[in-house]
Order: C-alpha cells, then structure tokens, then sequence
C-alpha cells in the first residue's frame, strides 16, 4: 500500500531526512519511532504533501506521488495530528468542522452523525465549539473529520501526545477498533514505544533522519533489538515506566 524509496527531505541547509527506505502492506500497522529531531513526522508530511520531497520516491496504492496529488488521493488518505485543537477551527461547530471534507468530496451530510457515533462522542457534542470539548474529545472529532470520506490509509502523528495518560488509553483502543472494523492502512510516528507497541506489528527506529533499524512488536517487547540506538529507546522507556 506504501512504499519509500531512498527518500530524501531538506529544509535548506537542513537535511531532515536522509535516505529513508520502507515497505507498508494493506491493512498493516507500521510505526515510527525516534527522539525528537530524528526526522519520523517529517517523513509522514512527505507521504502527506506538506513537506518537500528533496530525491527519493513514494508510492501509495500504486500511485507516484512525484506525479502530485490529486482530489482522489486526498480522499483515500488522511492525517490526524498531533495537537487535537491547534488542528481544529476554533471558530466553527463540530458540525461545520465534519462538513467541509463532505462539501469537498461531494458526500452526503448523513455521514456525520455516523462518524461522531464511530468515534464514541453523544450526538449533543455536534453544535458545539471546540474549545467546549475536553483534549479527548477534541482528538475523536479530528480522527472523525479524518476517517468521514472513507480513506484506506491514516498517518497519525503523535495522536495521543498531548492528551492524558487515562485518555491515551481510550483514544488508542479507538485507533486500534477502527483499523480492525475497516481494514485499514496505518502508519504511526511516536516517541513513546509501548504507544506503537500496542498499535503496530512492525516498528522502524529513526536516528538523525535515518532509519537504524526495523523490528516486530515481539521483539520491541523482548527487547531483542541489535542497534545501540534501538537499546537505549527500549532502556529509557522502561526506566520511565518503572519511575
């Protein structure tokens, strides 16, 4: 479903990211993982379209993203970002808000009501401003806005970071729910292992822009990683966890 090939981004003199390769299969879960400045979200705003492609290539079901994006392609994927009200309009309802991927794509308006019950909030939250809603709920309508055209790919970076942890919970169970029930493609960019442990079958470690090393969940969990990078990420979470 996606592919990268000796992806490169620069900012100018900055060279974000250097040489990043990997494969996602339909309906995989795949994450990214690194400290920050390591060049994950970067790579996920390059599938997106909202950073440069420097050299490289990318291809999402089957389609090179080097020929642009087209109406369709902005219907088949979609991003849920890391901030839940930076990423919605203050000024407009729920309502407003689920409507304008609909008016974009030429969707009826019932879709609304089925995307706010997908994602768990009561029908009375519709006509309501964002900053009346806790982080939580916030965050359910931006992955609601995001799943209403019926993409097949989601880019989530960092959804539960800035939410509490007793929320991170219900949000990633929600993730987890949704991409069973739709067979969805993932590919998830976090700091926090046991976040990407819990929703994805296979892990890549980014270091410097560069990708040091791609295990699966059970050996992220045994701490059976081979790059000294990878050791200290699994060695520092745990202290944190024990703490």
């Amino acid at each position: 479903m996606i592919a990268a090939e000796a992806l490169h981004v620069r900012f100018g003199a900055v060279h974000a990211v250097r040489g990043v390769s990997f494969t996602v299969a339909p309906g995989e879960s795949f994450g990214l993982v690194g400290e920050s400045g390591s060049g994950k979200s970067t790579v996920l705003r390059a599938l997106a379209g909202l950073a440069p492609v420097s050299d490289g290539r990318l291809v999402i079901d089957g389609q090179d993203l080097a020929q642009g994006r087209d109406r369709a392609f902005f219907r088949k994927v979609q991003m849920v970002f890391q901030d839940p009200y930076g990423s919605l309009h203050p000024r407009q309802t729920i309502d407003r808000i689920l409507a304008e991927p609909l008016l974009v794509h030429g969707l009826p308006e019932a879709r609304i009501a089925r995307a706010l019950e997908e994602v768990a909030l009561p029908p009375a939250l519709r006509y309501r401003f964002p900053h009346q809603l806790s982080g939580g709920q916030r965050q359910r309508v931006a992955i609601a806005r995001a799943l209403i055209a019926d993409p097949s790919v989601l880019l989530l970076d960092e959804p539960t970071s800035a939410l509490d942890v007793s929320v991170q919970a219900e949000v990633l169970n929600l993730l987890a729910d949704i991409r069973a029930a739709r067979q969805l493609t993932f590919i998830l960019v976090s700091h926090n292992l046991p976040v990407v442990a819990h929703l994805c079958g296979r892990i890549a470690v980014m270091q410097a822009g560069r990708i040091v090393e791609t295990l699966d969940e059970a050996s992220l969990r045994a701490g059976e990683a081979s790059h000294p990078h990878t050791r200290d990420l699994i060695a520092l979470s745990r202290d944190l966890e024990g703490a």
